[in-house]
């Protein structure tokens, strides 16, 4: 009797501990650090001096004050979009082509301004509350436990993972490292944003996957999130939709010989799938699904904005 309690309490024992694994790594939330929207999401002026001293050396977009906004366009005097829609491989393609004064345009945004485990919001929601002209899902880090999170120029992770990373410099040029032979402290000095979840897909305009690359077990057809640099402060955000009977998906071959097409310099893919989703002028432009059975937004971690 006394062996077949202690087998009990053990499998007890056994049955909490993984029921408290699946909601730590699934549902609890857990914050680590609240952003100061009003430091992060602007230059930073003791760190980041070499950003705004190239703002000076850098031509506005248009000399005008006058904002255009329309569904496809939106231009003032620092940025300048226009929405394209392809259709690739039965694969419906938004394209933002984004162009602005200065990198400080281009910001990362953390879901309800938290850089935390399990903290997550709905693409739309957090370019909502940062008042973003332009917005799309980034690397969804609070998925993983490992992987470089550096955002507006500062670091909140620092533990290395196999991924091959965007870094995005302090004068708005893209770079593909990798977090094996590369530490995070080594770089920061000159970092302004690194995403962690790859893989390249272009680098020096030339394609770096094959049709055996593949994120994780996901499928070869999929929605994707990708964002490319065409030149220094031209940048392309690029969503495209999948999974549906209307949008069959792209591996990520597929999207990397469509973005050569747009002659990038630089291509990364970010985290797709459910994820994927485009937001501009407050309107989410693609349909973002995880089943294709409904079209409906997935809550992530974090955006990439331009405003």
């Amino acid at each position: 009797m006394k062996k077949k309690f202690l087998h009990t309490v053990d499998v007890l024992v056994l049955v909490a501990f993984t029921i408290y694994v699946l909601l730590d790594a699934f549902l609890i939330s857990r914050a680590y650090d609240v952003v100061d929207t009003q430091s992060t999401l602007t230059i930073q002026e003791d760190s980041n001096e070499d950003i705004v001293e190239s703002i000076e050396d850098v031509e506005e977009v248009t000399p005008s004050t006058e904002i255009i906004s329309t569904d496809q366009d939106y231009q003032d005097e620092n940025v300048s979009i226009h929405i394209e829609e392809y259709e690739y491989l039965f694969t419906t393609i938004y394209v933002a082509d984004v162009q602005v004064s200065s990198i400080e345009h281009l910001q990362s945004v953390f879901a309800d301004n938290t850089y935390g485990k399990n903290i997550t919001d709905k693409t739309s929601s957090i370019a909502s509350s940062a008042d973003a002209i332009l917005a799309i899902n980034g690397d969804f880090y609070g998925a993983r436990e490992s992987g470089y999170v550096l955002r507006n120029g500062v670091i909140y992770r620092s533990s290395a993972s196999n991924n091959e990373d965007l870094l995005i410099t302090n004068d708005g040029n893209f770079q593909i490292i990798h977090e094996s032979d590369t530490s995070l402290e080594s770089i920061a000095s000159d970092a302004y944003q690194v995403y962690s979840f790859g893989p390249a897909l272009i680098d020096d305009y030339e394609i770096q996957v094959d049709a055996s690359d593949e994120v994780g077990k996901a499928m070869a057809s999929n929605p994707r999130t990708a964002i490319c640099q065409v030149e220094k402060n031209h940048y392309l955000f690029v969503v495209s939709d999948g999974r549906t009977d209307e949008s069959e998906g792209l591996s990520l071959l597929e999207l990397a010989e469509f973005l050569q097409t747009l002659n990038v310099k630089v291509a990364y893919n970010l985290d797709g799938g459910g994820s994927s989703t485009m937001v501009f002028n407050g309107q989410v432009i693609n349909n973002p699904t995880t089943s294709g059975n409904r079209i409906k937004e997935r809550s992530v971690s974090d955006v990439i904005i331009i405003r």
